[in-house]
């Protein structure tokens, strides 16, 4: 994997250099000082990921990112020296198309590294979106579907890459009297999904929490998936998080939390899959349209990666394409209808 470094002190420069050359089949692509360098370099030599920092001279991560994700797009994962200390960034370099953020790796007073670990399994992560067959996901058996009750409807919500932005832009069009619960699966590392939760709240006037195991949906309340353990709804109607499936690169998975809606939620009603890379949550959707939900994907236009949109319409699975102003009001017109 050929790997370009994006940051202004020559300190994390090096203890980057040093992560990446320490695994074979991992190279340096190019390095660049600031976000204007990095959209430069990536337009004449474009790496298959680039480590990116937040707070640079010239041109900050954010907008480096956008630029990079409209001209030149490739995998981006943010590398900044505090991740909860810059969330809201975060999540703005996110909506413009980066797949994760992670903390930077620092040389001790040794010449050891504090933080590579971290960082190279995200890179192998990364690996795998963009070069991986992921494999198909099997339902456990013996699982049935809940009788219906008497239950409050469900918006379920699958992003990834830009998911952040989207979501906020959808959150804040619901109105708080709607009277649906809404469970976000957002590919987001757990050392984050409080800050990631805790920014949606400020873009909306619904009540935003992480998911919680053993959690019951409530009315005008955001559950966000807050662990690397997939969330599922289990027989019971709750909130559960399971390990299930292990070597599923997507965690968690939009695809697992769907599947599990359509064997367990006792209504049928809405889910959305939003902007990202990759196929998670597209079988997952298709298997709750055939269940009799009204399904959404987000369009090409709109969306910063048309990847998890596209594999669920190519399979069939939306009842609708839209873009993502309109999506909201989708949304709110089905529940009240």
């Amino acid at each position: 994997m050929r790997i370009a470094i994006v940051n202004d002190l020559i300190m994390a420069v090096e203890a980057l250099r040093r992560v990446i050359a320490a695994v074979p089949g991992y190279e340096i692509a190019w390095v660049a000082l600031n976000g204007r360098e990095a959209v430069e370099k990536c337009a004449k030599d474009r790496p298959d990921l680039i480590l990116m920092d937040l707070i640079m001279p010239v041109m900050d991560g954010v907008q480096a990112t956008s630029s990079i994700m409209k001209n030149s797009p490739c995998a981006i994962v943010v590398v900044t020296a505090t991740v909860t200390g810059n969330a809201a960034k975060v999540f703005e370099a996110m909506g413009c198309g980066a797949l994760d953020a992670v903390r930077t790796p620092v040389l001790d007073a040794e010449g050891k590294i504090e933080g590579a670990a971290e960082l190279l399994k995200k890179i192998a992560i990364v690996g795998k979106l963009i070069s991986a067959d992921v494999p198909s996901l099997k339902l456990e058996a013996g699982q049935k579907k809940t009788a219906a009750t008497a239950a409050l409807p469900m918006i379920a919500i699958g992003s990834s890459t830009g998911g952040p932005k989207a979501l906020a832009q959808i959150l804040s069009r619901i109105p708080r009297s709607l009277g649906a619960g809404i469970v976000i699966i957002q590919h987001v590392d757990s050392s984050f999904a409080g800050d990631l939760a805790a920014w949606l709240g400020e873009q909306t006037g619904l009540c935003v929490t992480l998911a919680q195991d053993g959690m019951l949906l409530e009315p005008d309340r955001v559950f966000v998936a807050g662990t690397n353990d997939h969330l599922v709804i289990g027989p019971d109607s709750t909130l559960h998080y399971t390990q299930e499936p292990r070597n599923y690169p997507y965690r968690p998975s939009v695809d697992t939390f769907f599947h599990s809606v359509k064997q367990h939620w006792p209504r049928s009603d809405v889910a959305v899959l939003l902007t990202g890379m990759g196929r998670d949550g597209a079988k997952g959707l298709l298997g709750l349209r055939q269940a009799g939900w009204h399904t959404i994907v987000q369009d090409e236009k709109t969306s910063i990666i048309y990847g998890m949109p596209k594999a669920a319409a190519e399979l069939g699975a939306a009842v609708e394409i839209l873009p993502l102003e309109t999506i909201a009001d989708s949304i709110v017109r089905h529940l009240n209808n």
